[in-house]
């Protein structure tokens, strides 16, 4: 069975999460949270110097994109 991507889109507080795993949950899909994906990618940018007020390099993130090592559970 081909599985499809579902993504849900929304205002804030609107319970998108709670709709997005409940929904992953009955069709056994994986639940990704994208905004804590972001933020993690943000993170490392940070704390590696590709990115600050006024600078951003985004070449070297790119380059780098494989070394960031993620995990949804």
């Amino acid at each position: 069975m081909k599985k499809i991507t579902i993504a849900i889109d929304g205002f804030s507080s609107t319970g998108k999460s709670t709709i997005a795993k409940e929904l992953a949950g009955k069709l056994n899909y994986i639940y990704v949270d994208s905004g804590a994906m972001y933020r993690a990618v943000t993170l490392y940018s940070m704390q590696n110097n590709l990115i600050s007020e006024n600078y951003f390099d985004k070449e070297s993130l790119i380059k780098d994109l494989s070394k960031i090592n993620l995990s949804f559970k």
